[in-house]
């Protein structure tokens, strides 16, 4: 895929600098750097997987020419995920009906079930059931599948998995364009490794991990009977989270197990749906040597296009001004740009094609 050359701020040339400027910095201001509004969003539940009840927020516009499905990462709600509400005002803006959910677990879908997080076994069944739900509320076609982080391993499983299941749902198997995620998480067991292999990483982990140990509270708060607090009190790392959590409840007999069975890194040189991934060098929160084994697994794939960055931290991608003016963007989300720069080529490939048949 042709794009422009990414750069960042000299400031953020550090992956950790970048993420935690990201992390702490940006959400005091983040609305200042956009000109486009919220989007009239309606509060929606939609039935996901096993009939789990997911919250979500929707929003469609006047004649939309495609529906945005999103969600964020490893911990978090709606209220403030930033990032996420960012991708739904470019997505609005642009004319896309956007649907933006709390995955399992998280937010108000946690209050709505006891049902945990299977890391993509699941979820990416919820989003083909949301987006089959949508359509027949008035979210067109083309369908796209976009979040990051540990999202963007739900979204990859979300286009795993659609190729099988749209039809089952009533949708037609093209209905679902495609997936695009930003520093997706790839291979957990090689990332969580490297996390604690540093007291920098250590400290992420005890960071997430916190997070974490407050979503199973919120669970016990309104399904007592489904988790042990004991349970809760011992989850002090991510590792140990999906030990006491999630495995068992799975079928799983071994955490290793588990992150194998759930690593998008081994399904992406068969994955069929038109997918972009990008992809920082210097992501702090993931093992380096996934870089050449992603490059690896996407490299016969054509459905794949892939965007590996020498910067832009976890996730962010904050561009400075000559990247900005390179890539014709308004702003600095080069990595959001991306995304809706891809989506618009595939539209018009697809429009294309179907012209002249």
């Amino acid at each position: 895929m042709g794009h422009p050359s990414y750069t960042p701020p000299w400031f953020l040339k550090n992956g950790l600098a970048m993420t935690l400027y990201a992390a702490f910095w940006i959400p005091r201001f983040w609305e200042e750097t956009t000109t486009f509004p919220e989007p009239p969003y309606q509060d929606t539940i939609f039935i996901g997987a096993n009939d789990v009840p997911i919250f979500g927020w929707m929003a469609i516009p006047e004649n939309p020419k495609g529906t945005i499905i999103g969600t964020y990462g490893i911990t978090g709600e709606l209220d403030n995920q930033w990032f996420l509400q960012l991708l739904g005002r470019k997505a609005y803006a642009q004319g896309y009906a956007v649907i933006l959910f709390d995955w399992r677990a998280h937010g108000k879908t946690a209050l709505l079930s006891p049902a945990l997080t299977s890391d993509g076994i699941y979820e990416g069944q919820d989003f083909v059931h949301i987006a089959a739900q949508a359509k027949a509320m008035g979210c067109p076609p083309n369908f796209w599948f976009t979040a990051y982080s540990l999202g963007g391993q739900l979204a990859l499983w979300g286009a795993k998995v659609a190729e099988n299941l749209a039809p089952e749902l009533g949708l037609a198997e093209t209905d679902i364009g495609g997936c695009a995620v930003i520093c997706p998480s790839l291979e957990s067991q090689r990332s969580l490794s490297y996390l604690d292999s540093s007291p920098v990483g250590r400290h992420l982990d005890k960071g997430i991990s916190k997070n974490l140990k407050k979503l199973a509270w919120l669970i016990h708060e309104h399904h007592p009977d489904f988790i042990d607090p004991e349970a809760i009190e011992r989850a002090d790392s991510i590792w140990k989270f999906d030990e006491e959590f999630i495995i068992e409840r799975l079928g799983f007999s071994s955490v290793e197990d588990y992150y194998k069975a759930t690593s998008p890194l081994y399904f992406l040189p068969n994955l069929k749906k038109k997918t972009l991934i990008i992809y920082a060098e210097d992501d702090p929160l993931f093992d380096p040597t996934i870089v050449p084994d992603l490059k690896s697994a996407c490299k016969n794939n054509s459905a794949i296009d892939l965007i590996v960055t020498r910067y832009g931290g976890h996730v962010a991608h904050i561009s400075n001004k000559s990247c900005q003016k390179l890539a014709q963007d308004a702003d600095i989300w080069w990595a959001w740009n991306r995304v809706f720069e891809w989506i618009k080529q595939h539209e018009t490939a697809t429009l294309t094609t179907a012209v002249a048949v």
